[in-house]
C-alpha cells in the first residue's frame, strides 16, 4: 500500500443515475462507468484499514449512486455484516435495489434518504462512507447530524471530496463557503467535527483514482 500524505488536526455493475444527497446541480450519469469501478477497487481496501472494518461489520455508503463502493463493502462486511446503501429519488433506489439483487449482496439494505437525513437506525453503524457526495449537500449541517447519530459510540465516518475547482462555480443550493464546485478540506473539518471528533485528513487520499486530487478526512464518535 501507497503512504498516504496526511494532515493531523489535534483532539480531536449496472444501474441508473449517480445521485445522492439533495444534488440539484449534479450532471445525472447513465452507466456505471469504468473509472468509477477502477476508483472503487483501489479505495475499499483503503478504506478497511482506515475504518477498521472487518467481517461482521456494519457500514454505511451514504449515497451509493451505482453501488461500486456498496458491493465491495458487501464483500468486506461478509454474511454476518451488514451494509447500507442510501439514495434519493424514485428512479435512483430502483436502480441501485436492481444491482443488489442481481448481484446477490444478502447482507445490503437499501435505505431512502433525504436531502437533510440520511434515515438510517439509530447507533447502527460502526462506520460510514460519504463519498464524492459532501460538496453538493444543500443541508451539510443536518446530515453530519443525522449520520453522527447513527454511528455507534466509537464508529467512523469517512468523507472523501475534492477541493474546489478552480474558476468553477458553487452548485445551486449549496453553501457559498465551498467557494467552488468542491468543497475545501477545512471546511469539512469544521462542519462534521461539530458533531464528531476529527481524526486526521489525508490529503492525497488516492491519486490513481477519479475524480483525482480526492481528500479523505476521517472523524470518530466520541
Amino acid at each position: 500500500m501507497k503512504p498516504f500524505a496526511t494532515r493531523v488536526i489535534p483532539a480531536m455493475a449496472t444501474a441508473a443515475a449517480v445521485a445522492c444527497l439533495a444534488l440539484p446541480a449534479r450532471a445525472q450519469q447513465t452507466a456505471l462507468t469504468d473509472a468509477q469501478l477502477k476508483s472503487a477497487e483501489i479505495e475499499v481496501p483503503r478504506l478497511v484499514e482506515l475504518l477498521e472494518l472487518k467481517p461482521g461489520v456494519t457500514v454505511a455508503d451514504v449515497g451509493a449512486g451505482f453501488g461500486a463502493w456498496t458491493a465491495r463493502l458487501s464483500t468486506v462486511a461478509g454474511p454476518g455484516g451488514r451494509v447500507y446503501a442510501t439514495e434519493v429519488g424514485a428512479a435512483q433506489l430502483a436502480a441501485l435495489r436492481e444491482m443488489v439483487q442481481r448481484e446477490r449482496l444478502t447482507n445490503v439494505t437499501v435505505v431512502e434518504a433525504s436531502e437533510d437525513a440520511a434515515n438510517l437506525p439509530a447507533a447502527c453503524c460502526d462506520a460510514i462512507l460519504i463519498r464524492d457526495v459532501y460538496h453538493h449537500l444543500t443541508r451539510p449541517e443536518d446530515i453530519i447530524r443525522s449520520v453522527a447519530a447513527s454511528l455507534k459510540p466509537g464508529g467512523r465516518l469517512a468523507i472523501v471530496d475534492f477541493p474546489p475547482r478552480p474558476n468553477s462555480e458553487v452548485p445551486r443550493g449549496v453553501p457559498a463557503n465551498r467557494n467552488g464546485h468542491g468543497v475545501p478540506p477545512e471546511v469539512v473539518e469544521r462542519e462534521a467535527g461539530a458533531a464528531l471528533t476529527h481524526v486526521r485528513t489525508v490529503l492525497m487520499w488516492s491519486p490513481e483514482s477519479q475524480p483525482a486530487s480526492l481528500f479523505l478526512s476521517l472523524f470518530r464518535k466520541p
